[in-house]
This record gives C-alpha cells, sequence and structure tokens, in this order.
C-alpha cells in the first residue's frame, strides 16, 4: 500500500501480556446482561482507552503501526471490537506524545522519525540518567542492586525470544526501577517518557533484530554485576556505552 494511504486493514500488535484478539467484555462497551448493573460509564471509557493505548504503544514499538502510514480510529476501533472514540482518544494521547499526528478527516499518521531525532533522545537521557546512575552506585548498598536482578533478567527472557514490544517494556521497568531508587519521582516520570520516545522505530528501518535486542539486555546484567562490585570505573564505562548504542 502506498505511503501515507490510510490503512484500514491493519491489526495493531497486542501488548504483552494481552490476548491477541483484544475484544472488549460487553460490559466495558455499555452492554450488560440483566441482573447484572452496569459498571459506571467513566470508568469503562478509561479502562478500554488504557488498554487500546497500551495495544497501540506495543504496535508502534513492534512496527505493526508503519512510519508514514496512516490509519482511521473507525477502522482500528472496529478491529479491537470497540467503538472509535476509545481509539480515538488513545491516538490523540499519542500524538501528545509524538508518536502520530492529526490528519483531519483521515485519521492519524505515524511519525517518521530519523538517526538526528535518535540520537538527540539518547544524549538526553544521558545526561538525566548517567549522573544519577553513578551516585546511586555509590550510595546503594549491594542487596538493594540484587533486588533487581528478575527485572534484568525480564529483558534477556524477552529479547530471547524477540518480541520487540514485550523487550520495551521489560527494558523501560529495568530503568525505572534502577532511577526509583532515588526518591525522585518526577526524574522517574521524566526518564520514562524519553526512553519510551526513543523505542519507536526508525522510518525505513526493521524492527529490532533478536541479536541486538540480546546485545542491549546483556548490558542490564552486565551493569548489576559492577554495582553490585561496586566497580565505580567499570558502571561509569558500562552506563554510557548502554546510552551511546541507545538505538535498540
Amino acid at each position: 500500500m502506498e505511503q501515507g494511504r490510510a490503512r484500514e486493514d491493519a491489526w495493531p500488535y497486542a501488548s504483552p501480556g494481552a490476548p491477541q484478539d483484544v475484544r472488549v467484555p460487553e460490559q466495558a462497551r455499555g452492554e450488560h446482561t440483566h441482573g447484572e448493573p452496569p459498571a459506571p460509564r467513566t470508568v469503562q471509557r478509561h479502562s478500554v482507552r488504557g488498554q487500546i493505548l497500551d495495544a497501540l504503544r506495543a504496535a508502534l514499538v513492534g512496527g505493526e503501526l508503519a512510519p508514514g502510514e496512516v490509519y482511521s480510529a473507525p477502522a482500528l476501533g472496529a478491529r479491537f471490537g470497540v467503538s472509535a472514540t476509545p481509539v480515538r482518544e488513545a491516538m490523540q494521547q499519542l500524538a501528545v506524545e509524538g508518536a502520530v499526528e492529526v490528519v483531519p478527516n483521515r485519521g492519524f499518521r505515524v511519525s517518521e522519525r530519523g538517526p538526528r531525532e535518535l540520537a538527540e533522545l539518547a544524549e538526553v537521557r544521558a545526561l538525566i540518567e548517567v549522573p544519577v546512575m553513578l551516585r546511586l552506585a555509590r550510595t546503594v548498598p549491594a542487596a538493594g542492586w540484587c533486588a533487581l536482578r528478575p527485572l534484568a533478567d525480564a529483558t534477556v527472557a524477552a529479547a530471547a525470544l524477540g518480541d520487540r514490544a514485550a523487550y520495551a517494556e521489560s527494558d523501560r521497568a529495568f530503568h525505572r526501577a534502577v532511577l526509583a531508587l532515588s526518591g525522585n519521582q518526577q526524574l522517574v516520570s521524566v526518564a520514562d517518557d524519553l526512553h519510551r520516545r526513543s523505542q519507536w522505530p526508525l522510518v525505513d528501518s526493521p524492527a529490532g533484530r533478536r541479536a541486538e535486542l540480546l546485545a542491549d539486555a546483556s548490558e542490564h546484567t552486565a551493569l548489576l554485576d559492577a554495582l553490585i562490585a561496586r566497580d565505580l570505573t567499570l558502571v561509569r564505562s558500562l552506563v554510557r556505552e548502554h546510552f551511546d548504542g541507545a538505538d535498540v
């Protein structure tokens, strides 16, 4: 299909742990059986919108929503089994995040990103995260770092499967947990937003290959080992190397 043409047949990649058929329960569509009071509509809308937003984010990371393509909310809603409203609301959030652009009377175009934008995001992330990680390396006891081992292992498991969407989630979870040790929730929120933006694929670039994901995941394990050993020289080297190659 030609670049920029509205995609009516695209099936978004389901978010990790969610069923591939992202059908919404009858109650979430505003329907209910006799004897069962319907849930408040505001809660329903928030819940459905959140599910759709998660699925669309996974589709972006996995390359199911291609850069430059236009997708209509009604068509995506039909695929999800929901109305166009929660899809449109989720897409509006993605527009705020810079993942898509509004195309009047057509839908939403997935933003086209180049290497320069990715490099800029990596630079900003490094400016925020590297000093924090180096400070934490001097203050957090080994037991604190050991507690993050399952999160590092999760990135390796997702990478071994070649599941880019699952890897993106586990990668951000690991970084959030590290930064959370600083006790600064604003820092965690800002860094996580930058991290998410850095995970969207480049235009004309295939989704991350398994070998690339595994290499990135192995850096998490090596970093944890260095943090536990309090090898500050190695920690500094690994952290900077991790951000220099933060294009997976």
